[in-house]
């Protein structure tokens, strides 16, 4: 496992119960603002999801990853809902009500 993906998995275990970030959010805490893509890749590969909680990792719009790499989109929506996450009417996430600030 290489450093990027320790990077991405430390900050993803910062993320409260209750709280989404974006790809992109997660790629600019590490200082690497341009490899959201590589975050994902990261995540699908994640060795412990009942430490590292990557279902709260979701795009900029609130959509679920189609491809969550630990049973689908429902299963993430269903790990999400547990948490007290916020869904819109077309099925993504509430960002405005649920996404994680960091000062």
């Amino acid at each position: 496992m290489g450093q990027f993906n320790e990077q991405v998995y430390e900050v993803v275990k910062q993320i409260p119960p209750g709280r989404v970030a974006s790809y992109g959010q997660v790629a600019r805490m590490i200082g690497r603002p341009r490899n959201a893509r590589f975050v994902g890749f990261a995540l699908h590969s994640n060795p412990q999801p009942g430490i590292i909680p990557c279902h709260r990792v979701v795009f900029k719009d609130g959509s679920l990853a189609p491809g969550f790499a630990f049973g689908g989109p429902e299963a993430q929506r269903a790990l999400l809902e547990q948490e007290g996450i916020q869904f819109l009417d077309d099925g993504r996430v509430d960002m405005e009500q649920c996404c994680w600030e960091v000062y």
